[in-house]
């Protein structure tokens, strides 16, 4: 059994210069080009670059390209991008819409290409149901705390923070789940059989510095695990990362992001997963 009680982990993640292509400032274009590129070879780009970025904004765009692109490509694209894009964290609303529009696909579409495509996807989201987006007993479920930020922009990046933790969850840790049904927090009483654990972070520093015609971004990470509903912790780590931007603020607040983000993700999967897997004994 793993024990990491009162030990501290630090996990430095270090992002090289360069452009970073699976950015959230071009996910409104990229929505744009898959509905109106008149090249298909435009909107089939688009397509994966969005499901390559994995934010549900897509999801809707998704589905109309499913249910209506002329190019074949395209609509088999679509159906893989919801694959992608769609988990645990995913509206129940946009997860039936996408269904829908996914065993329409399978069953009607023209070519049989895009129908296989669309068979694939919706396996993908049966899983994904199947492996407890809504657990009622049994299993492991990890509730995902507020989290909390001491920076200015508290409040968007707590969403970030809680949002990241959860699909990575989604993503990376199978036979666990964020959600209950019902959508509300479960009951000591409710849990029964099901192993349950707690995490939460705080974003403990977010700073930026002029390095020459550049602005270097940094953050600093730290995020619990503990038992549910009890909340008794087990462990503690700390993770920070170093993100370039150029001095424009608009990319130097979309940095910000990335910084954050990416520390979430990398302590979640390299380390809150595995704990809570090995905790759990999966």
């Amino acid at each position: 059994m793993l024990t990491v009680a009162a030990a501290v982990i630090a996990v430095l993640v270090t992002l090289g210069l360069g452009p970073r292509v699976a950015r959230a400032d071009n996910v409104e274009q990229l929505i744009k080009q898959l509905a109106t590129g008149s090249d298909y070879k435009v909107r089939l780009s688009a397509a994966t670059s969005l499901a390559k970025l994995g934010d549900d904004r897509a999801i809707g765009a998704f589905i109309k390209a499913l249910k209506s692109d002329s190019e074949k490509t395209v609509r088999a694209a679509a159906a893989l991008g919801l694959s992608k894009v769609i988990t645990t964290a995913t509206s129940t609303r946009l997860i039936e819409q996408a269904t829908t529009a996914l065993e329409t696909a399978a069953k009607s579409d023209k070519d049989a290409f895009v129908k296989k495509q669309a068979k694939k996807a919706l396996a993908k989201l049966e899983a994904l149901g199947g492996g407890g987006t809504s657990a009622a007993g049994g299993g492991v479920y990890v509730n995902i705390g507020e989290m909390s930020a001491e920076t200015d922009s508290a409040a968007e990046m707590k969403a970030l923070m809680r949002k990241t933790t959860e699909k990575t969850f989604s993503k990376n840790a199978g036979g666990m789940t964020t959600k209950w049904r019902g959508g509300k927090a479960p009951t000591k009483k409710e849990l029964k059989d099901t192993q349950a654990f707690y995490v939460d972070g705080t974003l403990n520093e977010l700073s930026t510095k002029a390095q020459g015609s550049a602005t270097l971004v940094s953050c600093k990470v730290s995020m619990l695990i503990a038992t549910y509903p009890e909340k008794s912790m087990f462990g503690f780590l700390n993770g920070q990362a170093s993100v370039q931007a150029s001095k424009d603020a608009k990319d130097i607040e979309l940095a910000k992001g990335d910084c954050v983000a990416a520390v979430i993700e990398d302590l979640t999967i390299k380390k809150i997963i595995p704990t809570i897997k090995t905790k759990a004994g999966l």
